[in-house]
């Protein structure tokens, strides 16, 4: 994450917290971050540095009326500085800082195959022990792993698999020659 989109999403946080409302602003950033991410033209206008920062700064407007002052504030900003392609970025951080905020802890259990409910909420329950926040957990199956476990917090990877073992054991052998 670049410093730029981290102090955006900062400021952001920050007013939103100020005004107390943190939840509608954030409502509001992920609806806009979510339609970037689907209309795959919209993203393209935003970051197409030939386009004028008043012309994406109109089309924003558009997008969110009728929405938090806040926001709507906000992306004028961005939009003037030339940060306007950098939306979907600035949402991830701002989601970031509120689960902070709100002790959460969001992370992705990835298997070699189908966790019972029994399983993930063993593995969530040591997750928050170890963490001491409240954790949101994702699951997916990939069978590559072969078996065992891959967590992810964010930038952070924790690889259990044994395809993961194997990898590292392959490393240290062409290695240690």
């Amino acid at each position: 994450m670049a410093v730029a989109q981290r102090m955006y999403a900062r400021a952001l946080y920050e007013a939103a917290e100020e005004a107390d409302r943190v939840e509608p602003v954030a409502a509001d950033l992920s609806a806009l971050a979510q339609a970037i991410d689907e209309v795959p033209a919209l993203a393209a206008f935003l970051r197409n540095p030939q386009v004028d920062p008043t012309g994406k700064a109109s089309v924003l407007d558009e997008l969110s009326a009728g929405g938090e002052a806040l926001v709507r504030n906000f992306l004028r900003l961005v939009a003037d500085k030339g940060r306007a392609g950098e939306l979907a970025e600035v949402n991830r951080e701002f989601e970031a800082l509120v689960a902070r905020a709100e002790n959460r802890l969001t992370v992705e259990l990835s298997t070699a195959v189908e966790l019972t409910d029994e399983d993930a909420q063993s593995i969530v329950g040591q997750i928050e022990a170890a963490s001491g926040r409240t954790v949101e957990a994702t699951r997916s199956v990939d069978p590559s792993l072969i078996g065992g476990i891959v967590l992810r917090v964010g930038s952070f990877r924790a690889d259990g698999s044994v395809r993961g073992r194997l990898e590292r054991l392959r490393q240290e052998l062409v290695t240690s020659h």
